[in-house]
C-alpha cells in the first residue's frame, strides 16, 4: 500500500503542479474540457493556481525531506477542498456534467491520500540526532 500511496502523490503532487502553473499562463488553444479556464475571473486564477502549486509541493516535499510530514494529509484534504470549490463553480456556471466526474474522481482520490498518509501508512519523520546532555557541575 505504501508504493501506491507513493505513486499517487507523485502523479497528483506533478499534476497539481502543472494544473496551478496552467493558471497562471492560460494558453489558448485549451483542449475543450478545459475550456472553462477562459471565463475564470483573474482572481480566482491567481487563488486556484496558488492552493493547486502549493498543494502540488504539500504532496511531495514533506514526504520527500521528512519534515513536516503531518503536512501531507494535510495537502490531499485542501486539494479535495479545491475540488469542492471548483464543482460548485462549475454547477454554477452549468459546465458540471463535463467535468463533475474528474472532479468528483480527483476529490476521492485525495481523500484516500489524505486517509491512507494520515492512518494507514503515515510518513515518518527524520529523527533527529540529539546532543547528549552536558554534566552539572557543582
Amino acid at each position: 500500500m505504501n508504493i501506491v500511496l507513493w505513486a499517487m502523490q507523485w502523479l497528483f503532487g506533478i499534476y497539481w503542479l502543472a494544473i496551478g502553473a496552467v493558471h497562471f499562463i492560460v494558453p489558448s488553444g485549451l483542449p475543450a474540457p478545459m475550456s472553462w479556464m477562459y471565463e475564470l475571473s483573474p482572481e480566482l486564477h491567481a487563488i486556484s493556481g496558488t492552493l493547486e502549486i502549493l498543494g502540488g509541493l504539500g504532496l511531495l516535499l514533506p514526504a520527500l525531506l521528512k519534515r513536516a510530514v503531518f503536512l501531507v494529509p494535510l495537502a490531499a484534504l485542501g486539494l479535495a477542498g479545491v475540488m469542492g470549490a471548483a464543482m460548485i463553480w462549475h454547477v454554477q456556471h452549468e459546465s458540471f456534467a463535463q467535468t463533475g466526474p474528474l472532479n468528483i474522481t480527483i476529490a476521492v482520490i485525495m481523500l484516500f491520500i489524505a486517509w491512507g498518509r494520515w492512518k494507514l501508512r503515515p510518513h515518518t519523520p527524520r529523527v533527529q540526532a540529539t546532543a547528549p546532555e552536558s554534566p552539572v557541575r557543582a
